[in-house]
């Protein structure tokens, strides 16, 4: 079993299925558990998002609104365009702004898991190439 494994697939907030629906923005497989239903009528999107190691997903924008990741197990990556990435550990809170182009994942050896709480649209982009993602070290 991968680093982590188990407790991502034991998470409080759930594991969640496949995220076929957003399969397209990802490299490698990750795992999507809503967490508030649509049937709530608010317009944040609050969701638990599980990488299996190496995942990540494509570079992104989110527009009239923001991020807040929370993350929950795990390690994984975040990192803004022209910054350095950051390491993230269970505890670490990203707040992510409106226009802000981004993308997060895991690590290459540990399944990571984090709270996604969304307002507004996303834009997807390019994918973190490979050359990119394999010059992070952790």
């Amino acid at each position: 079993m991968s680093k982590n494994e188990r407790e991502v697939k034991n998470d409080l907030f759930g594991f969640g299925d496949k995220n076929v629906a957003f399969a397209k923005y990802f490299l490698g497989t990750s795992y999507l558990n809503g967490l508030v239903s649509p049937d709530d009528n608010i317009d944040v999107n609050v969701s638990n998002v599980s990488f299996e190691p190496g995942c990540r997903n494509n570079w992104h924008i989110h527009h009239d609104g923001f991020q807040i990741l929370l993350v929950t197990t795990g390690e994984g990556w975040y990192q803004e365009e022209s910054k350095p990435a950051l390491l993230l550990k269970p505890g670490d809170v990203v707040a992510i702004h409106e226009g802000v182009k981004h993308w997060h994942g895991a690590t290459k050896n540990s399944w990571f898991s984090h709270i996604a709480i969304t307002k507004g649209t996303s834009e997807w982009l390019e994918p973190v190439d490979d050359e990119t993602y394999n010059q992070l070290s952790n």
